[in-house]
């Protein structure tokens, strides 16, 4: 698939003659050249690896003012001509040729560029000028055009310039029947909402301007898009354009608001923008349905952000399409509706929450602000140039990266992520699955520099080689050593075309395009030497492979139409640089298939997947079953349907469908810590990710139920994925995320990998077929991997939820439980049961379920009560917390209140004051509730256990009138106790910052404790010794000791406690409080001054001691006078 990276580029464009018409009007790519025509000039860039200008036409102001601007243009197929209709409805044929003069880039090598000349052949006016007529786009073959005009005909013109005359369509079908099955095809085919499939052929008028036409020569069809938004789908004769006349409406097709649309030929898929901002997709193959509707509606932005569509561009290879609003931005999308890049940036839910347009901007600016005109990506796909609307000065450049394409003739392996681009990898680097990371590897430039671009890719089994083929040769990269290999020799280099990619172990195998014999060959070269002396086989085909696979000894090669053939490799000898092997390769097996299904896009071996105890128990070796010929293989076809084909008989058979790839992985490791082992292959489509298991028995594959899917799969919309880790049991994905920089005036983008577990999925898959030590074993190799605990409360709540929908589905009827079977339920919690997270993700799982289901839960689980005693026995007080409540419903308030007493009571021990907190606002509450209604505790949900279980978003100064202290009833009481008995025990023991840190968390009443314990426990037995204590217990020297001492000199000066606020004050130093205590009590501040004077201890406060002195003697000066 696409994704965008690095700074979009920019390429400027002359000024006209200031033209009236503030757009560019044609944008095409053909032959590695991209046109442009603006409203009165030609320019022709080169499309390469570098941007040059190679040739231009500009129109005089004469020429421009006699016969207007430019109005609509077409290139021909060939490059060699251009045509343009212009505003006073002439037309202009120019001829592009090249000359002999080499453009030079630098470097000793010659770019390969030549200059061009664009000149007009000839001038004429058309005939229909001056009728008042618009004309719509033209499109063209190699020797004729087709315009469409206002009336609503169509006009054929020869690349001679011979006018052929108008004609208009026959808008009404052959026959009544056909009518009425159009008019009704479209039942339920638009998710959209809106009126999908056909509409009525009468809808449309004769009158009704054309606005655009597509025309799909393979198929002998053209599209015509109205003024009106109908669009109609017409046959072509076999002799194309030439006879026109010929061209009859066939079918109605869209929902009558069509703007814009366009032809994925490959795919057989048109793709229609309408005027509601969402892109329809029809099936061509399928009598034109819609099958598919995409749109920016779920990430936040309506038609009134950007518009109505403007354009639609698809990629060379038809697995993705751009699309450009009129309003704002530019969007890929995958053709299973995955959204690859945008330009629009993502700040919230809404599009309330999106940047506004700013006028004056000149960094951090979004690109294609103003909307886009025009798209069109280059022959590779590696770019995507894209015009803002009214923008006549740059063509915008964006930089993409291919992931898994070219599937059919390259082999790539799941465990290694590439993304590559026209000069580079960029690959996932997955050692950490906490932290993906994407390595920018740039290809040595003697190679690229010669061969651009990369147009192949393909890793190894245990993907620590990387085989990279660009225009010829092929070069290897070692991912331990990170060091490149390449032909020693470049003509040797040069002979080579790669067409395919393959590894068969330690040797890459190429599928080579001989140019003067015009036939293709694979090619057998050893990873440690690239050269001609250690080529190790040569092996002709018969035509060009369609699809190419291997796997252990075979090879698989397919031909058009659907001719496979099966080779066994026989390597005699060592493979090593000192010895001289011998490969030897032989016919296996031949079979000439007939269908009328789309082509193969993709072929895999499925080998024989017996289990590792099946096969001890039949004594079959590993090595045979590995070596063993595959009978059977995967097909994925071009149009997205997956089958599985036997190899013995040529039956074929259907799985499924809207498939864009997939991953077999049986078979494919003998590590012991591969966690995916027990599947058989996984694909990706419009439906999610999909896990396919084998079926129990002899033949894996012949059972009706080996077709399990997995739903629990849904991957996100905006992640595409890229392949599996099978030893940490994850896919890993790539998005897209901008970075914006205020010294660039686009954001960069940047590929960014996920990944997204399935242990889940796997253990369930083993528990459903009783397969309960293998499950045990795959957790256990999985326990040290991140987000283990996820997993197996993801694995819990998936059984849990399925368990309480069949209840609902089976209320009404009477459910036989089987004696001594177990359910799938209690087979999760026996094997979750043996790791230390069991006690969290049972309680977890609780918190996301409704508390009427609890019984069903905790019936399997375990009682509630034993649960919250292993937490308790094990310290666990924030999971044992959370069991509270369901031991409230399940067991009683009583019961309840008992553990949440003990609780409290251990989590004061341990200094927890905020959990203690939300226990003790839970007692007061639960308690005084129980004492109104002995059922009211019947009413508790889940929501109430974040009330007490999460930190409450303000504080209150004191409990409130329902939660008071003073409220002496019989659920206070034990509370009031335990608190009071732990504040004095802080303050017996001068814990005076974990008090302040109680008092806080429990909203302990300190006022009402201290006027109480004035003479008790807070009681000082003198200044001395108690300012030396306090000083050393609460280490004024940081900031959240003096923050606690402001906070108990506040409660003290409430009480009026003397010794406390003189002690504390003292540590703060705050002269102006002591100064207003000794002002009125003289015998105080002469037994403190001769405290401090007379301990060495309190030397520090000296300066403080003469402050107060100055400012209470100056006091005793007035007082005299």
């Amino acid at each position: 698939m696409y994704m965008a990276y690095g700074w979009p580029q920019v390429i400027p464009l002359e000024q006209g003659h200031c033209p009236s018409s503030q757009r560019i009007i044609y944008l095409k790519v053909i032959n590695r050249l991209l046109l442009v025509v603006s409203p009165s000039h030609l320019e022709l860039w080169s499309s390469s690896q570098y941007k040059v200008r190679l040739g231009k036409y500009k129109r005089d102001p004469a020429s421009v003012e006699r016969e207007g601007e430019n109005l609509q243009a077409v290139w021909s197929p060939d490059a060699k001509l251009i045509a343009v209709i212009t505003s006073s409805f002439f037309l202009h044929i120019f001829k592009v040729q090249f000359s002999d003069k080499r453009v030079q880039i630098g470097g000793k090598q010659p770019s390969g560029l030549f200059l061009a000349s664009i000149s007009l052949l000839l001038s004429e006016q058309v005939p229909f000028a001056g009728k008042g007529l618009g004309v719509s786009n033209i499109v063209s073959d190699n020797k004729h055009m087709l315009v469409g005009l206002s009336n609503g005909s169509l006009y054929g013109i020869s690349w001679k310039a011979e006018f052929f005359g108008a004609f208009q369509l026959d808008h009404c079908p052959h026959n009544r029947n056909e009518e009425s099955a159009l008019s009704h095809s479209c039942n339920g085919l638009a998710p959209g909402g809106g009126l999908g499939g056909f509409v009525s052929n009468h809808n449309i008028t004769r009158n009704s301007a054309i606005t655009q036409l597509e025309l799909y020569i393979q198929m002998r069809l053209l599209f015509v898009l109205y003024s009106d938004g109908q669009l109609t789908s017409c046959s072509v004769s076999k002799k194309g354009l030439k006879q026109a006349e010929l061209i009859k409406a066939e079918k109605m097709l869209g929902s009558g608001d069509a703007v814009c649309a366009s032809i994925a030929s490959d795919q057989k898929i048109l793709a229609v923008g309408t005027r509601r901002g969402v892109v329809d997709l029809y099936d061509l193959a399928e009598s034109a349905s819609l099958f598919r509707t995409v749109s920016l509606y779920d990430w936040g932005y309506t038609v009134d952000d950007t518009g109505a569509v403007s354009c639609i561009a698809w990629t060379p290879d038809n697995s993705a399409f751009a699309v450009g609003w009129k309003l704002r931005g530019l969007t890929v999308w995958s053709v299973s509706g995955c959204r690859l890049m945008s330009t629009i940036r993502q700040i919230g839910l809404s599009s309330v929450s999106s940047p506004t347009v700013k006028s004056n901007q000149d960094c951090k600016y979004e690109p294609l602000m103003g909307g886009t005109s025009l798209s069109q990506w280059d022959e590779h796909g590696y770019r995507l140039y894209a015009i803002e609307e009214g923008s006549l000065e740059r063509i915008l450049e964006f930089s993409f990266g291919k992931c898994c394409l070219s599937r059919g003739v390259s082999g790539m392996t799941y465990v290694r992520q590439v993304i590559y681009g026209e000069d580079r990898l960029l690959v996932v680097q997955s050692e950490d699955t906490d932290e993906l990371k994407i390595l920018h590897l740039n290809l040595p430039v003697s190679y690229i520099s010669k061969n651009w671009p990369v147009q192949h890719v393909a890793s190894s089994k245990d993907g620590m080689y990387l085989a990279v083929a660009g225009a010829h040769g092929l070069i290897l990269y070692d991912m331990r050593l990170k060091k490149w290999r390449v032909f020693g020799d470049v003509t040797q280099e040069q002979k080579i075309q790669c067409k395919g990619l393959l590894w068969l172990g330690k040797i890459v195998v190429v599928c080579n395009y001989v140019d003067f014999s015009n036939t293709y060959e694979l090619l057998f070269y050893p990873r440690y030497h690239l050269d001609q002396s250690s080529l190790l086989c040569r092996k002709p085909l018969l035509a060009k492979p369609m699809v190419m696979d291997v796997y252990q000894d075979y090879i698989l090669v397919t031909y058009h139409p659907f001719d496979v053939h099966i080779f066994h490799v026989k390597l005699v000898g060592e493979l090593t640089p000192s010895s001289t092997p011998d490969l030897q390769l032989s016919t296996v097996r031949e079979l000439s298939i007939m269908t009328a299904k789309s082509h193969p896009a993709a072929m895999r071996f499925i080998p024989d997947q017996i289990p590792r105890d099946s096969a001890l128990e039949n004594h079959i070796l590993s090595s045979d079953i590995l070596n063993r010929e595959p009978a059977r293989c995967l097909i994925l076809r071009t149009n997205g349907e997956l089958s599985l084909l036997d190899l013995d008989d040529g039956h074929e058979r259907e799985l499924t469908d809207s498939v864009e790839l997939f991953w077999v992985t049986c078979g494919q490791s003998e590590e012991k810590t591969n966690l995916i082992e027990e599947v058989s292959w996984l694909d990706y489509g419009h439906r999610g990710m999909q896990v396919w298991y084998p079926s129990p028995g002899v033949d894996s594959f012949k059972q009706e139920d080996f077709l399990q899917l997995d739903p629990e799969l849904e991957f996100d919309r905006e992640v595409y994925p890229l392949g599996l880790l099978p030893n940490a049991g994850v896919v890993v994905g790539v998005c897209q995320r901008m970075s914006f920089s205020a010294c660039t005036e686009f954001p960069c983008f940047e590929p960014s990998p996920q990944a997204q577990t399935i242990l889940h999925c796997l253990l369930r898959h083993l528990l459903q077929r009783d397969k309960h030590e293998e499950a045990l074993r795959l957790a256990q190799l999985s326990a040290e991997k991140p987000h283990f605990s996820h997993c197996l409360e993801w694995l819990l709540f998936t059984v849990f939820d399925a368990e309480i929908s069949r209840q609902n589905i089976n209320k009404s009827q009477t459910s036989l439980k089987h004696p001594g079977r177990c359910s799938l339920l209690e087979k999760t919690c026996n094997l979750i049961r043996n790791f230390p997270e069991y006690l969290d993700v049972v309680v977890s799982v609780a918190r996301k379920t409704d508390g009427r289901h609890w019984a069903d839960l905790f019936s399997a689980a375990g009682r509630s009560t034993e649960l919250f005693e292993d937490c308790f026995q094990q310290r666990w007080y924030r999971t044992a917390a959370c069991y509270i409540l369901v031991i409230a419903k399940l067991e009683g308030p009583a019961v309840s209140q008992y553990c949440a007493l003990r609780l409290l009571q251990a989590t004061l021990d341990e200094s927890l004051y905020e959990l203690a907190g939300e226990l003790v606002r839970f007692l007061l509450r639960s308690g005084k509730e129980y004492e109104q209604t002995s059922t009211e505790s019947d009413r508790l949900s889940p929501r109430f256990l974040g009330y007490f279980l999460f930190r409450s978003s303000y504080r209150k100064s004191s409990l409130d009138k329902s939660t008071s202290f003073k409220d002496q009833s019989a659920h206070v009481a034990p509370v009031k106790n335990i608190l009071e008995s732990h504040a004095s025990y802080l303050m017996s023991g001068k814990e005076l910052s974990k008090l302040v840190a109680f008092v806080k968390g429990t909203q302990f009443d300190l006022v009402e404790f201290l006027q109480r314990e004035r003479y008790g426990c807070a009681s000082l037995e003198n200044f001395a010794s108690g300012l030396e204590l306090i000083g050393q217990k609460l280490q004024m020297g940081t900031l959240q000791s003096r923050l606690d001492a402001e906070f108990l000199l506040a409660h003290m000066c409430s009480v009026k406690f003397k010794e406390w606020i003189v002690v504390l004050a003292t540590l703060l130093r705050r002269s102006e409080v002591l100064f207003d205590l000794f002002r009125h009590d003289f015998r105080l501040w002469k037994a403190y001054s001769f405290t401090l004077q007379s301990h060495p201890v309190f030397v520090e406060y000296r300066d403080l001691l003469e402050a107060l002195e100055v400012r209470l003697s100056s006091v005793t000066s007035l007082e005299e006078k």
